[in-house]
C-alpha cells in the first residue's frame, strides 16, 4: 500500500488576524515612511491600498493519475515520453513516478514537462526540467513511490502535456498502465528528454510506463475526486486521444458551472481490474489492495466515485458456479468503511448491463440487479449515481442502449461515456465535505 504524500491534503493558506497593537505599529512605521518620501493624504493611502494585494489560499490536488499493474516491458538506456492530460489548471507542478511493482531499485536520469504541440513534439521553449530534492536524478527504491520538487510553470486544464523520463540503466520489469487511450513515444538509446520532436522516438504503443500521476497547486479547487474502478472507468471502446472517458467528460462539466471548479478529477481506473481478486497481471492488484494506494493515497483526495464489479462477475466463481451477490457487498462496505476512516466521501455508481457481450451469463445478471439494488437502497454509499438506467436500452433493459454500445456490449463509445458523467450529479459532488460515518 502506498502512503500517502506528507502535502496530500494540500496547502492551507494563514489568515492574518488584525489585532490592535500590530495595527498600531504598522501605522506609526508606514506614516513615517510617507513622511521621508513626501507622501501623505490621499497618496498615503492609496500606497498602502497596493502595497500588500490578496494572496489567493492554494490547495495542492490531483490533476492526472494512471493506476499501475506490474510486468511491463524492461527499459533499458531510454527515455519514455508519455501524454499527459490534466483536468485542472495551477501552479507548483509535480511529477509522480512509481516503482511499486519493482523488484529491484529504479534509476531515473531526467525528468522533463512540455506542452504538447502535436503528437510527440513539444512547443518549443516550454520544456521543464524536473529535481527530486534539488538533484537531476534519482533512484526509486523497489515498492516505493516518488515525488519531484514542483516545477515553476503553469499548467492548463484540458492542455495536454507531454511527460519525458529517460531510464539511465536497466530499470527492470515496469510498472504500467496498459490502456492509456493515448499514445506514448519510446527511444532509441539516450537521454531525449528535452528533445522538442520524436526524431529520436522511433516506437510507440499505448502504454504509460511508471508514471503515476501529476498534481499541482490550485487556487479553485479545494480537493480531488477520483473516478475508481475497471475498464468502463478506464475509457476502453472511448476514441484514443480524444480524452473522452467519463472522468474526462465530468471534469469538464465540473469546470463549466458558475463559480469554476471545486475539484480536481483524477481518474484510477485500471481496465481488467477486479473488486475481490488480484491476478498478478497486467490487470493488477484487487480494488481491495489498491484501495488506499491508487484512491485514498491521491494528494488532496476528499471524495471516491466507485464503479467496479463486471469482472468480478463474469469471471470470479464461487461454490455454486457463480458469484455471490453478498461477497461484493461485503468488498463494498469494505472500501466504504476505509474511505470514511479516512475522511473521505464515497459515492456508488450501479453496474451497467451487459447482456449479449462475451462474459454475459444469466447468473451473472441476477448477480448484477442484485448488487445494483442493494446500492439504491442507500445502505452503504454517501450517494449512488444509477448509471445502469443513463445506459441501458429501454426496450432491452438487460442491454446497453445501440446509441451507447462501443460495439462489444459492454463498454461503451464516447457517447455512452457522456451519458454516463451526465447522470452525475454535480450538486452531490459540490456539496459540503460532510462524510458519513461508516456504518
Amino acid at each position: 500500500m502506498g502512503a500517502t504524500p506528507a502535502d496530500g491534503r494540500g496547502l492551507r493558506g494563514r489568515r492574518l488576524r488584525w489585532l490592535t497593537p500590530p495595527v498600531v505599529a504598522f501605522a506609526v512605521v508606514v506614516s513615517s515612511v510617507f513622511a521621508v518620501a513626501g507622501l501623505s493624504g490621499t497618496g498615503a493611502r492609496s500606497a498602502v491600498q497596493s502595497a500588500a494585494p490578496p494572496r489567493p489560499v492554494l490547495t495542492r490536488v490531483g490533476a492526472w493519475t494512471a493506476a499501475l499493474a506490474g510486468g511491463g516491458r524492461r527499459v533499458r538506456h531510454r527515455t519514455v515520453r508519455m501524454v499527459v492530460h490534466p483536468t485542472i489548471g495551477g501552479t507548483g507542478v509535480r511529477v509522480r513516478l512509481s516503482n511499486r511493482y519493482g523488484t529491484g531499485p529504479l534509476p531515473v536520469g531526467a525528468v522533463d514537462v512540455a506542452v504538447q504541440a502535436h503528437g510527440g513534439d513539444a512547443v518549443p521553449g516550454t520544456h521543464h526540467t524536473a529535481t527530486f530534492s534539488g538533484a537531476g536524478a534519482t533512484t526509486i527504491p523497489a515498492g516505493r513511490d516518488a515525488a519531484t520538487d514542483p516545477l515553476a510553470m503553469t499548467v492548463n486544464a484540458d492542455e495536454n502535456l507531454l511527460v519525458s523520463v529517460y531510464f539511465p540503466g536497466d530499470a527492470g520489469a515496469s510498472g504500467r498502465h496498459w490502456l492509456a487511450a493515448e499514445t506514448t513515444y519510446y527511444s532509441a538509446p539516450g537521454d531525449f528528454a528535452a528533445a522538442d520532436t520524436t526524431a529520436h522516438y522511433p516506437v510507440s504503443n499505448g502504454v504509460w510506463y511508471y508514471l503515476s500521476g501529476l498534481d499541482v497547486e490550485s487556487a479553485t479547487a479545494r480537493g480531488t475526486l477520483v473516478a475508481f474502478g475497471d475498464s468502463l472507468t478506464d475509457g476502453a471502446g472511448s476514441s484514443t486521444s480524444a480524452n473522452a472517458r467519463w472522468p474526462d467528460v465530468l471534469a469538464r462539466r465540473l469546470r463549466d458551472r458558475p463559480g469554476g471548479p471545486l475539484l480536481g478529477v483524477v481518474d484510477a481506473g485500471l481496465s481488467g481490474n477486479r473488486v475481490l481478486t488480484d491476478t498478478g497481471t497486467r490487470f493488477g492488484t484487487s480494488a481491495l489492495h489498491r484501495f488506499a494506494h491508487d484512491a485514498l493515497g491521491q494528494p488532496g483526495v476528499t471524495a471516491v466515485v466507485l464503479l467496479e464489479g463486471i469482472n468480478d462477475i463474469s469471471v470470479d466463481r464461487g461454490p455454486h458456479g457463480h458469484l455471490a451477490a453478498a461477497d461484493l457487498i461485503d468488498a463494498y462496505r469494505t472500501l466504504v468503511r476505509q474511505a470514511h476512516a479516512a475522511g473521505v466521501r464515497i459515492y456508488g455508481a450501479t453496474l451497467p448491463p451487459f447482456q449479449g457481450s462475451r462474459p454475459y451469463t444469466p447468473a451473472g445478471e441476477r448477480t448484477r440487479e442484485t448488487v445494483n439494488r442493494w446500492m439504491l437502497g442507500g445502505h452503504a454509499f454517501d450517494a449512488v449515481f444509477d448509471l445502469s438506467a443513463a445506459l441501458r436500452d429501454p426496450a432491452r433493459p438487460h442491454r446497453l442502449s445501440p446509441a451507447y454500445d462501443s460495439g462489444d456490449h459492454l463498454h461503451p463509445n464516447d457517447a455512452g461515456y457522456r451519458a454516463m458523467a451526465n447522470a452525475i450529479d454535480l450538486r452531490t459532488l459540490t456539496a459540503p465535505l460532510t462524510p458519513r460515518a461508516a456504518g
